[in-house]
């Protein structure tokens, strides 16, 4: 085995910058069922012992921390109430409320309805989040507005706001894009310099296409996310853009908008085959995650799993970071999972 050269950080970099790393990085997605289960087949006891022992290089997410007001039990600073849903082998928090569902007019939400403001956050302390992690690289800020709105207005009602509400979508999206490219900015003035991406994302895609329409993609989302984008390219850092499915019809216009990185890349899902997305994008694109999570880590054998991951190195080449295709689940055996972080250790040389 080939010895390593870099730290987590600077072969993320290398990546990013498309210079030759000693071996591509590799990232872990999975939900706090599965990292506890990993954690008591290992033998450890902290997340970061276990990414140490498979070679993992996942970055350390900073963010500011909540000084507010009061929030109710279950709720979030928007008034968001949440709920566990069971699954059977786990759960996920869902919103079991739309503080604004029942309005109707712009004016009726300013009157009823307050917005968080930044200053309900502290990001004094984002210096010290970093002690000790300065191998590592930085993922610092996190915009997903639309998923927010949905939140707010109900799944159904968001959609509608797209095709015949566009004051209420305006109005919405720019107080969460705005309250995010906030977010963003004082975590960049905190610790000027250290960020290595932001996290920029809409998730647009369903299983065979988008789950939203390119124009309205275009209209609400793009230009928003164009002014996010160029702020951190200006900080040094890159945009991370997460999407699940079947997307290949967007991605010139997130390309367009600046777009860094395009995780998770199903895929099994129509038009989403590895070898056509290299071909045209990926010039313009690195990819990250790209290890089936619908069947291959799951369902598969742990031969199955290493015999993608040493097809997804072949077919990505340097503009690839590994991972499995969003969070691991509590159904995936954990044989599964080591033989995913096996192959990568060993494939990741091959560049």
């Amino acid at each position: 085995m080939p010895k390593e050269t870099m730290t987590s950080k600077e072969r993320w970099l290398a990546v990013l910058k498309r210079q030759k790393p000693d071996r591509l990085p590799v990232d872990y997605w999975a939900t706090a069922e599965v990292t506890k289960k990993m954690l008591k087949h290992l033998g450890l006891s902290k997340e970061r012992e276990m990414f140490k022992k498979l070679h993992i290089d996942v970055p350390v997410g900073v963010g500011g921390r909540y000084v507010g007001p009061a929030i109710p039990k279950d709720c979030d600073a928007f008034g968001i109430k949440y709920k566990a849903v069971d699954y059977g082998s786990g759960s996920y928090t869902e919103a079991a409320s739309s503080p604004l569902a029942s309005y109707e007019t712009v004016e009726e939400i300013e009157k009823n309805y307050k917005w968080p403001s930044p200053d309900w956050w502290d990001y004094s302390t984002l210096p010290s989040q970093l002690k000790g992690f300065e191998e590592y690289p930085v993922a610092g800020g996190y915009c997903e507005p639309f998923l927010i709105y949905k939140w707010l207005r109900g799944g159904e009602q968001a959609f509608i706001d797209l095709a015949i509400n566009p004051e209420i979508c305006n109005y919405i999206l720019d107080k969460l894009y705005g309250l995010a490219f906030e977010n963003i900015k004082r975590i960049y003035e905190a610790i000027p310099g250290k960020v290595t991406y932001s996290y920029v994302a809409e998730d647009v895609g369903g299983q065979e296409d988008l789950m939203y329409s390119p124009e309205h993609i275009r209209q609400y989302f793009l230009p928003r996310m164009k002014k996010v984008i160029d702020f951190v390219h200006q900080g040094g850092a890159y945009s991370f853009h997460h999407t699940d499915g079947a997307v290949r019809k967007i991605i010139p216009d997130l390309i367009a908008t600046g777009h860094d990185i395009l995780n998770p890349v199903q895929w099994r899902c129509k038009g989403m085959e590895r070898e056509g997305l290299v071909k045209d994008f990926g010039d313009k694109l690195i990819f990250h995650s790209a290890v089936d999570n619908q069947q291959t880590i799951p369902f598969g054998t742990p031969e199955d799993v290493k015999k993608e991951v040493a097809e997804n190195v072949k077919i990505f080449g340097r503009g690839y970071i590994i991972g499995p295709c969003h969070n691991l689940q509590p159904v995936t055996p954990v044989e599964n999972i080591i033989a995913l972080y096996e192959a990568a250790h060993e494939q990741a040389f091959n560049i």
